[in-house]
């Protein structure tokens, strides 16, 4: 049940970033996060007096369920937003695949997991995938060496630390629900001042703007509670690499939906490589 969950995340996520691409023809990133973020969590209150909870709570679990979410999604939503405004889907889904490497080590020193070594090879293998998924002829030249890359970079490294942080909270009061609601409830305060106190403003609001960030929310919302959902169940190691695969989602849809992505030798191979390593974590007895 929780690869279930996982790989429904991934597809969420992968969505997710083809609906932001749109937007973003339309509306700057620190707009979109000020509407995605605010209207997953719309969604999250109207659902509480059904899907909330209250059993086993933990103030501590509640309070880091809070503290993951003074950075995730919101700083998280941000990054990415900028990264993909400024690098395009292509590097940034590359950068933030390097995510799971970061949760794994997080979920070694700070929760003691015992991390496996097929796990750690399925990681690395989706790396390397979502790197080949994400390549362009000369992408690296253009890209690479400029300080842009650390908008990604940034984002992956406090999207694996999450993950981690998340689980922590987690194993106190077993509720993804309850995580989902706080955490997103502090990140729309946190993306809605960011957005009021930039100096200058952003493009003007238009009405498919606003819808399509409306939606990015609402999947990047639905794919935190399956995430959290699936790490309820299983240890990071096993929940990170799956969700991580998300970029293959991007570029398959990405190419169907929006034809701005052209599959080649190595779009191909990513896929293969990233598909195997799933499928390797996914059939090993240890990780089932």
């Amino acid at each position: 049940m929780a690869l279930t969950l996982a790989l429904l995340s991934s597809l969420c996520f992968g969505v997710a970033l083809i609906t932001g691409r749109v937007g973003l023809r339309m509306l700057d990133a620190r707009s979109g996060a000020a509407i995605s973020v605010p209207t997953a969590t719309l969604v999250f209150v109207i659902a509480s007096p059904f899907a909330l909870t209250v059993d086993g709570f933990d103030i501590r679990a509640a309070l880091l369920f809070a503290a993951v979410g003074l950075f995730f999604p919101a700083v998280v939503t941000l990054l990415t937003f900028r990264s993909n405004e400024l690098l395009g889907p292509t590097v940034t889904s590359a950068v933030s695949g390097t995510a799971p490497l970061v949760a794994l080590l997080a979920a070694g020193l700070l929760l003691g997991e015992r991390v496996p070594a097929h796990a750690a090879v399925s990681a690395a293998g989706v790396v390397v995938g979502v790197a080949l998924l994400s390549w362009k002829r000369g992408a690296a030249r253009r890209v690479f060496l400029g300080w842009s890359l650390l908008w990604p970079i940034a984002g992956a490294f406090v999207r694996g630390l999450a993950q981690a942080g998340a689980k922590a909270g987690l194993l106190l009061w077993g509720n993804p629900f309850a995580a989902s609601l706080i955490g997103y409830v502090v990140s729309s305060a946190t993306v809605v001042g960011a957005d009021r106190f930039r100096r200058s403003r952003g493009r003007q609001l238009t009405r498919h703007g606003v819808a399509w960030f409306a939606g990015t929310g609402v999947l990047n919302g639905a794919a935190v509670l399956l995430m959290y959902a699936a790490l309820t169940m299983a240890p990071v190691w096993t929940v990170a690499p799956i969700v991580a695969s998300y970029p293959l989602i991007t570029a398959v849809f990405g190419a169907v939906l929006l034809r701005e992505e052209q599959f080649s030798w190595p779009v191909a191979a990513g896929a293969t490589i990233t598909v195997v390593a799933v499928v390797y974590l996914v059939g090993s007895p240890a990780g089932a």
